[in-house]
């Protein structure tokens, strides 16, 4: 009777040490390869290496911390214990340190997916700019308006969390779409020049000035894009409004609209068949019979 008391006893004593030892192993096994393959992928579609080496610390002190605590709960011997012990841990660590690990799994998507990368402009909390770095924390972009109208770069530089990238809508002014679509990546967007003329004006004259301006200054892009100019027209009440289509460069977009409106302004002085429809008042004076 004694000895199968013994046998028990003699068993439990052992099982900490053999649960911890264990735990141990089996953290630092899934440690090497998970951090073997991180690294590997993250040098391949990295922005920065200092980055990845930084994310690649701050997985390595995590991965200790948790080697250390959970090897302190095994030793205990009991799986109960280890099993609590690891969700109130989990639940801790989740709650206080949620900006932070919020911050690194934004930065973890913008290196997966890809919505933007370095020298894309782009709109973030609707905030335009163009991206000049990208860290484990923040994205930094060369602000463009802002300080002026239109998209002209200001200089001013504007720090945005990597944590708030969840919450917010990000436009990009380049389209990629990617291995897994069938878009086609483009460096150019869909921009207009309004023009509003006269009813007596010559629709077929304004059109071939305006989709010659366009062809003039922006005869390289449709040449790549193979994307012509074209026009929209529409009606209100003082004349006609003809809108003026063209791809234009995101980065330039201020810039060749401006010279589109030079020569369309310069074409439009020399014909006599189209004008330029403006506030005004016409007064005719009709004399009086009798």
């Amino acid at each position: 009777m004694l000895e199968t008391i013994v046998e028990p006893v003699e068993h439990l004593r052992y099982q900490g040490p053999i649960m911890g030892v264990a735990t141990l192993v089996i953290l630092w096994v899934l440690y090497k390869l998970s951090s073997r393959g991180l690294s590997r992928y993250l040098s391949s579609r990295e922005y920065k290496a200092d980055n990845v080496q930084q994310f690649l610390f701050i997985w390595r002190y995590i991965w200790l911390g948790l080697g250390a605590i959970f090897g302190i709960i095994s030793f205990s011997g009991s799986l109960a214990t280890l099993g609590i012990s690891a969700a109130f841990l989990g639940m801790v660590l989740g709650w206080s340190l949620q900006a932070p690990v919020t911050g690194i799994a934004a930065w973890l998507m913008i290196i997966l997916k890809q919505p933007f990368k370095i020298g894309d402009r782009v709109i973030i909390a609707g905030i335009i700019g163009d991206v000049v770095d990208i860290t484990l924390t923040h994205v930094l972009l060369n602000q463009v308006g802002g300080t002026i109208g239109g998209e002209e770069k200001s200089g001013r530089g504007v720090l945005i969390p990597n944590a708030t990238l969840f919450q917010q809508i990000i436009y990009n002014y380049t389209l990629d779409g990617g291995p897994e679509t069938e878009e086609v990546a483009s460096s150019y967007i869909l921009d207009e020049v309004p023009v509003r003329l006269t009813y007596g004006s010559d629709f077929d004259e304004a059109e071939k000035i305006l989709i010659a301006a366009a062809r003039q200054v922006t005869g390289d892009i449709i040449k790549d894009s193979k994307q012509e100019p074209f026009i929209r027209a529409e009606l209100f009440e003082s004349g006609i409004l003809m809108r003026l289509r063209y791809q234009t460069l995101g980065k330039e977009r201020q810039r060749i609209s401006s010279d589109i409106v030079r020569v369309v302004i310069r074409e439009f002085g020399r014909s006599s068949k189209v004008d330029f429809c403006y506030p005004h008042m016409d007064i005719y004076y009709t004399p009086r019979q009798g």
